[in-house]
């Protein structure tokens, strides 16, 4: 198709329920008014930011995705600057129409604007086509971000705490009994 049907601006406080559209798997479980609720909040604090900007594409003058930019550090402990260029989405009846592409050249624009030298995203670790794109445009791994309920995190660090007083044998003692246990299974399956 033809790439000229391809648009950017910058983000308006009224795309805030399109926004909650692309950005859904990304966005917090809630309604979608509650959600358009979080986007509306989101598009105030980065209209009143010089840091952040969120670019919306078009195609043929219809909301089809957009990209969060932020001008930032690596990590609040590398202090190198970059452009996180956050959620670059495109609506699933927009792909494949180079949308995609010029969200992300909007980042490398802002990138060179302030003289940054590394541009950097995430994609969702279950989307093959994102990965596979981001990999096509020279963007490799730096670090993979694991999220899990604070709950889930606490039950598992509980479970790995060994009692006070306990040492190695009582664990040994047990790990040998679970192998003649398998041994004996084995054996018995075979005759």
């Amino acid at each position: 198709m033809n790439r000229s049907l391809v648009s950017l601006r910058s983000v308006t406080p009224e795309d805030a329920r399109h926004l909650a559209e692309v950005w859904t798997d990304v966005i917090r479980r809630v309604g979608p008014e509650d959600q358009a609720i979080d986007m509306e909040a989101v598009v105030i604090d980065v209209l009143a930011s010089d840091h952040q900007r969120i670019i919306v594409a078009e195609y043929d003058g219809k909301f089809a995705g957009a990209i969060h930019l932020e001008h930032t550090t690596m990590s609040a402990i590398n202090r190198e600057p970059i452009v996180r260029a956050l959620s670059p989405h495109v609506l699933a009846p927009y792909r494949r129409r180079g949308i995609g592409t010029a969200l992300m050249e909007s980042a490398v624009t802002w990138a060179e604007e302030l003289g940054i030298a590394h541009v950097a995203t995430a994609a969702v670790a279950g989307s093959r086509d994102a990965n596979r794109f981001m990999a096509r445009i020279a963007l490799g791994p730096y670090a993979v971000l694991r999220v899990a309920t604070t709950h889930a995190v606490r039950s598992r660090l509980s479970a790995h705490r060994r009692p006070a007083g306990a040492g190695h044998g009582k664990q040994l003692t047990q790990v040998l009994a679970a192998r003649r246990s398998l041994r004996k299974s084995r054996a018995a399956a075979e005759s």
